[in-house]
């Protein structure tokens, strides 16, 4: 016959399943605070265009906000971040950094402002998909459903202040959409190991090599008018929208969840058409507002849907 030792040594022990994490409402103020610097990006753009060419504003807002990140890094003696990092350093470059300015400033030269925000409408979809494939983590039924709805709705309603009909500049935002929103989710992992303005101070160095050739080269290639309106836009997509949004933006995704916090984009189509209106002097229809309470509503389900971990379970008993 077995002797026990104790009472306690008898008694299997049931540890039960750590409770689901609550959500962070710091780091969804931080996305959101970085969503309402990216709704200015498209009206600044349109700005800095009316003195610069779309390689030349995108080359040069490369290279001043690397000039302040390589500044940030020194005064903060920061060290490189480990080998594992830089693939998604790497990724973070080429669609944060350099594709979607890039390619929005392309497309702008053929589409509006407001028909351009079609590219931001689609973002918060895209980008639960990347983070959720990239994570494993399993979005409800309620979170898809709401995402979908909220993604239609913007979509409705920048493709009906655009007339319905497509422009040559689709296709820039198709490509836009789809690597900005691998840079987001991206970001979002390893601003979980890196602080947010490391993670894109990182980016923007590993762009400056390219960016300053390609300074040169736009700046004597294409037409270069530096007139207030001109630099003023320059400066904030520069210092604004390359660097400080982004900072507080990949904060916040990693705080709050890639796949809930990019849900708080869809609210930046609609913020951006009434910077458009009062910086660009583009009408706005009586849709604004009926599209307004639907993504605000679509909003409000997504942060509060829950979603499960990829491997939840219950711990060994010792």
């Amino acid at each position: 016959m077995r002797v026990y030792s104790s009472a306690i040594e008898r008694t299997p022990i049931a540890v039960a399943a750590p409770p689901a994490p609550a959500t962070d409402r710091g780091g969804t103020a931080l996305a959101g605070l970085g969503v309402l610097a990216f709704s200015f990006t498209l009206p600044g753009t349109a700005w800095a265009m009316d003195g610069f060419g779309p390689w030349s504003t995108t080359a040069l807002r490369i290279v001043l906000a690397a000039v302040g990140a390589a500044l940030a890094l020194r005064i903060t003696r920061t060290p490189l971040p480990a080998r594992r990092h830089w693939t998604g350093l790497a990724v973070v470059a080429c669609g944060t950094v350099i594709g979607f300015p890039l390619l929005t400033a392309l497309a702008l030269e053929t589409s509006s402002t407001s028909h351009a925000a079609v590219v931001v409408g689609l973002l918060p979809l895209t980008t639960a998909v990347y983070g959720t494939l990239r994570s494993g983590n399993r979005p409800s039924v309620a979170f898809w459903a709401a995402a979908g709805a909220g993604a239609a709705a913007v979509v409705a309603f920048t493709l009906g202040t655009g007339g319905g009909s497509l422009a040559r500049g689709d296709l820039y935002l198709a490509a836009a959409l789809l690597v900005t929103a691998a840079a987001y989710g991206e970001g979002g992992r390893l601003a979980r190991e890196l602080p947010g303005w490391q993670v894109i101070s990182w980016a923007l160095l590993l762009s400056l090599p390219f960016a300053l050739p390609a300074a040169v080269l736009a700046v004597s290639a294409e037409p270069f008018e530096p007139t207030a309106r001109a630099v003023t836009g320059l400066l904030w997509v520069a210092l604004v929208s390359q660097f400080g949004g982004l900072v507080v933006w990949y904060r916040g995704l990693a705080r709050a969840g890639v796949a809930r916090a990019s849900q708080l984009q869809l609210a930046q189509p609609l913020l951006t058409l009434v910077w458009a209106s009062l910086l660009l002097g583009e009408s706005m229809t009586w849709a604004a507002p009926v599209t307004a309470l639907a993504v605000l509503s679509c909003i409000a389900v997504t942060q509060l849907a829950p979603s499960r971990a990829p491997h939840a379970g219950t711990r060994p008993r010792p």
